[in-house]
């Protein structure tokens, strides 16, 4: 993977170098210390991974990272947290607390490793061609995961994993694994972004997983599912003849 580093301290990208030393299939091929600098560094090198610091002076790596259309994968790198669920809405494979861990960073590569390999990207680069960069901008690519807080519990949650979506005001109720927290995203903003071959309407409060779907039984007034980890959920009959031949029932 040819990889470019982007932070304005000069001591974060030589310690960020050490750490990738142990990665052979890493190859950094730039830095640069600005946003400005960095726009010219990718438009050049046309890397496969970007390595972001967030905050920096002038642009911060986020407003760069909305700015840009065509972004390479992209792992965040930011002393705060706060800033991750913004990063995976804009289609950030990850991000890296600092001081960056090594097994949060080979952690990191691994996801990485996957999305070039599931688009048909070469991860592996060994001729020194430029890689593949994928069509459309990052914000209108399906969510592959989400970042989740509820007070001081913290989630990195992959969307195949969510059974279910619940809008409660200008809030979301996400079930997962047994978890149910709160995320300060209202359903509308966040269904464009979900991919429709896995996410279903199936009233105007909840969108569940297909792929979570384990039966579907009648009822008085349309159908009940129920999905695996998550509550059984109720849909009108057009509703469950629309899922029926998603299904293929």
């Amino acid at each position: 993977m040819r990889a470019v580093i982007v932070d304005d301290e000069r001591l974060a990208r030589q310690e960020l170098r050490r750490l990738l030393a142990a990665h052979e299939d890493v190859e950094i091929v730039a830095e640069a210390r600005t946003a400005d600098e960095a726009e010219d560094t990718l438009d050049r090198f046309e890397p496969d991974l970007l390595f972001l610091d967030i905050q920096m002076p002038g642009r911060s790596g986020l407003e760069m990272l909305e700015q840009i259309s065509n972004p390479p994968q992209t792992i965040l790198t930011t002393a705060f947290d706060r800033y991750a669920l913004r990063g995976f809405e804009l289609n950030a494979v990850d991000y890296l607390l600092k001081p960056i861990v090594p097994e949060r960073l080979a952690e990191a590569l691994r996801r990485v490793r996957e999305r070039l390999e599931t688009r048909g990207q070469h991860p592996i680069r060994t001729d020194g061609s430029p890689s593949e960069t994928t069509t459309g901008t990052a914000r209108n690519l399906p969510l592959e995961q989400v970042f989740v807080r509820d007070g001081e519990r913290c989630w990195l949650v992959r969307m195949e994993d969510i059974a279910l979506l619940r809008s409660e005001g200008n809030y979301t109720r996400v079930f997962f694994g047994g978890n149910q927290p709160l995320i300060p995203r209202s359903l509308a903003q966040i269904e464009p972004r979900l991919d429709p071959a896995v996410f279903f309407r199936a009233n105007r409060a909840e969108i569940v997983n297909l792929r979570r779907v384990t039966s579907m039984t009648s009822e008085a007034d349309g159908y009940s599912l129920a999905l695996r980890d998550g509550p059984s959920v109720v849909i009108s009959r057009r509703q469950a003849k629309l899922l029926r031949d998603l299904l293929s029932l």
